[in-house]
């Protein structure tokens, strides 16, 4: 049986530490590509990881490259592409720059890899989906941001932390945009079975809430030089997984919606099923008023900085 080809762009923490979840799980063979200017860093680190399998047990070609011909005929290419926050720059002052970052992956993507599934993870995330979107042409279903799994585990880790209980015990879900408009949905999230609504009490619960959506902020102020990666490469690899070994998992994801919850063609975080076709289906779910106005809120707040990107780059629809 032919094993998936997953090429990771983009070598850095968060690029490396994704093709280190996926090759540990043997999702399949993996290309880890970057620009020309790192020379041998890819094809060390993919070495390196390579060198760590017959102790830790696993199979997988591994390598990496600076030529976009190694990623040929991927089955999945995640983009993880782009500088990296720093303390003080929120998402959006990342716009200008990787927009252009990710639109030239895309080109690349479209020319070498014209059958694969796009997981795009470089920030701000919801703006370089659809700027992914826009270059390759691809179909909606088979361009995908990762947002919505980890900010679901960020939700999920502080909720478990304030109760004292499992992380496995708690069941939680987060729609809109990526960032300080997610929208929590208490309405969906339970604890070993029991609205957490009926555990913790709503100003405490908001004071978590806030938490979770300023969680990679706060990782940038403790790291001082960097961004998070562990946390993000973790749910990259579990949508490769999905995709990869046709999971049909019901996850978060920031995907294409038109006429689902009104979002008027916009990349927005929803539950989808996610398989070998990339998203198979966007479950739409029967919010309280509250959860509707926070994600009309999250929406607006998407299309407002899609609008900047286009501007930026000149895109015309």
């Amino acid at each position: 049986m032919r094993r998936a080809k997953i090429s990771v762009i983009g070598a850095g923490n968060v690029g490396a530490t994704t093709a280190h979840w996926c090759a540990a799980a043997e999702l399949g063979d993996i290309v880890l590509l970057d620009i020309p200017a790192t020379e041998g860093m890819p094809a060390g680190k993919a070495l390196d990881l390579f060198q760590a399998s017959p102790i830790m047990g696993f199979d997988a070609a591994i390598n990496g490259s600076t030529d976009w011909a190694a990623t040929a005929k991927s089955d999945v290419v995640v983009v993880t592409a782009g500088i990296a926050r720093k303390p003080g720059m929120s998402r959006d002052d990342l716009l200008s720059t990787n927009a252009k970052i990710v639109g030239d992956c895309a080109a690349k993507i479209r020319d070498t890899s014209p059958e694969a599934v796009v997981i795009v993870v470089s920030n701000p995330l919801d703006a370089m989906v659809q700027r992914a979107f826009q270059v390759t042409g691809f179909p909606s279903a088979r361009v995908i941001g990762q947002a919505g799994i980890l900010d679901t585990a960020r939700y999920r880790g502080f909720l478990a932390m304030e109760l004292g209980v499992s992380v496995e015990d708690i069941s939680a879900m987060l729609l809109g945009g990526h960032g300080d408009t997610m929208v929590p949905i208490p309405s969906c999230t339970s604890v070993g079975g029991i609205p957490v609504t009926q555990l913790i009490k709503p100003d405490r619960l908001e004071q978590i809430v806030s938490r979770t959506r300023t969680g990679g902020a706060e990782i940038v102020g403790l790291l001082k030089t960097g961004s998070a990666y562990y946390a993000p490469a973790a749910a990259t690899a579990q949508m490769v997984e999905a995709v990869v070994r046709d999971k049909k998992r019901v996850v978060p994801c920031a995907v294409y919606c038109d006429r689902e919850y009104g979002v008027g063609g916009y990349f927005v975080g929803v539950p989808v099923v996610l398989g070998s076709a990339g998203v198979e289906k966007i479950i739409e779910l029967s919010l309280e008023p509250s959860e509707r106005s926070a994600l009309d809120h999250s929406i607006a707040a998407v299309k407002e900085l899609v609008a900047a990107m286009n501007t930026l780059t000149g895109w015309k629809a």
